[in-house]
């Protein structure tokens, strides 16, 4: 599809992402998991291939804490999605999506 990128808040939740422990009772979100559901919701959302999601890793579940995921089309277009963090279970709702610089 051709249409262009719409760079504006997709009004699509992920929840329920699978979190891990990573030593000293820290838990943390599962770097693949989260890249896998972001990437499925934005192919619904936007009706077009995902050609890769690159999420950080080792990142704390800390409600209200916000993170960013590098996001490349099938088209070569490059964004940037910001997730939030919603409770201590994991839970997280996609806040935006903006091109990358």
């Amino acid at each position: 599809m051709s249409s262009p990128i719409r760079w504006a808040v997709v009004p699509a939740l992920l929840v329920a992402f699978a979190f891990v422990a990573a030593g000293c009772g820290e838990t943390v979100l599962d770097q693949t998991k989260t890249a896998d559901t972001l990437q499925s919701s934005l192919e619904k959302t936007f009706h077009e291939k995902i050609k890769s999601v690159d999420c950080p890793s080792g990142v704390k579940i800390e409600a209200g804490k916000t993170f960013t995921c590098d996001v490349v089309f099938s088209n070569g277009k490059q964004a940037i999605a910001t997730l939030r963090i919603r409770d201590k279970d994991g839970d997280m709702s996609f806040v935006g999506l903006k091109p990358s610089k």
